[in-house]
């Protein structure tokens, strides 16, 4: 997924880690990605017992249109000390 450092994917209890959740909850969270088309699980393939998380081709998508939304957003704000963020980021 974007923004993980491995490029097999991040794990359930990496997504936990990033997001400050159980794991139960975090596999309740990729159960409704699942669910909604958006990520999918698969097997790591140095150890069976790890669950791997990938963006599906939708979940991309849905992806660079809230990336998209978002840098609108705050162009629009033009909240002077976020500035130097947005600066250097690429045409909305």
């Amino acid at each position: 997924m974007r923004g993980h450092e491995d490029p097999r994917g991040p794990t359930i209890g990496d997504l936990a880690g990033y997001l400050m959740l159980r794991h139960h909850s975090a596999v309740g969270l990729v159960d409704r990605g699942v669910a909604s088309g958006i990520v999918a699980r698969h097997e790591d393939a140095d150890d069976l017992r790890v669950v791997r998380v990938r963006l599906t081709a939708k979940g991309a998508r849905l992806l660079d249109r809230l990336a998209s939304s978002h840098t609108e957003e705050l162009r629009r704000l033009q909240i002077p000390r976020l500035r130097p963020l947005w600066e250097d980021l690429p045409p909305a």
